[in-house]
């Protein structure tokens, strides 16, 4: 790691927002992952325009984390400077039927907020362990809901530090897909278009979510949810789960025998037990079924 550079971030930023050698396993759901060179907790926004500038000045690599929710980071941990949005950065203002939320706030913290206010459309997202960051980047979705159904604008760095804000026809959004996945901008800020409704009905409706996801997901153990992507035409669990793959284990990971389509961390795995799980569970469905399965998850950093 440049030491140039971490002087640079130490003489600009709290020394308390700043932690080299990071442990990864402590920023993911899975908790698995090596560590980081810098890991920086930023305030605002224009905290990460300057962080990115300087990395860009001295060339380190820029990698942006939310909540870790959906996420397998390698062993080998991640080179250059993580930007881990995190409560630090997790601002919710209402104005009118629109929360402008800060990308380090939770979807469940969101959503219970909407529901105070009388606003409803983030229901579907009650119960899905992400922030508000990376529920854009992937354009995540539970229960017939997804993100792109609410989101009207978003602001975001560029990987030059330049400040950007993108109206919702400009976002890509397909599957578990964002323009985001493709030109490294750092999503700051969301604007969601909500609708009112009765406080007492969306709290009945997040609350039928949320049972259902207790009854049905192995939420006991760490997990970056579901491993797979939905097939065309099939449901990745019920591949898997016919195939007989329920509590098939590598190492410490485990397919979930609550949930097939959840891969769980039962207790000192590493990522490459996660994947040469997914590798396994990808080959016999294939065999079995003829379908081919994609992580959903993303995997990013060194071996």
């Amino acid at each position: 790691m440049n030491e140039a550079f971490i002087h640079s971030c130490y003489q600009e930023f709290e020394r308390t927002r700043l932690f080299e050698n990071a442990p990864m396993r402590f920023h993911t759901t899975f908790r698995i992952g090596g560590p980081a060179d810098l890991l920086f907790y930023p305030h605002n926004t224009e905290e990460v325009r300057a962080i990115i500038q300087k990395a860009k000045h001295y060339d380190i690599p820029v990698t942006i984390l939310g909540n870790g929710s959906n996420l397998l980071i390698r062993d080998g941990g991640i080179r250059g400077l993580v930007i881990r949005f995190s409560r630090q950065m997790s601002g919710i203002t209402q104005e009118g039927t629109t929360l402008i939320v800060c990308s380090g706030a939770l979807l469940k913290d969101i959503a219970s907020f909407a529901q105070k206010k009388g606003l409803s459309g983030l229901e579907f997202a009650c119960g899905i362990p992400g922030s508000i960051g990376g529920a854009v980047f992937m354009n995540a979705g539970a229960y017939d809901g997804e993100v792109k159904s609410v989101v009207m604008a978003v602001k975001t760095i560029s990987p030059d530090g330049e400040v950007r804000l993108y109206s919702a026809d400009e976002l890509d959004f397909g599957y578990r897909h964002s323009v985001f996945h493709t030109n490294n901008e750092a999503i700051c800020e969301a604007h969601l278009c909500l609708r009112t409704d009765d406080p007492s009905s969306i709290l009945e409706r997040m609350s039928d979510l949320n049972q259902r996801r207790e009854s049905k997901q192995p939420l006991s153990y760490p997990s970056a949810g579901s491993t797979f992507k939905r097939p065309p035409g099939y449901f990745a669990g019920t591949l898997i789960d016919q195939t007989g793959l329920k509590g098939l284990t590598y190492g410490g990971a485990q397919v979930s025998q609550k949930h097939a389509g959840f891969i769980i961390n039962i207790g000192g795995a590493t990522a490459r037990d996660v994947q040469q799980l997914i590798h396994s569970v990808q080959n016999r469905v294939y065999a079995k079924h003829h379908v081919r399965l994609f992580p959903e998850l993303r995997i990013i950093g060194e071996p």
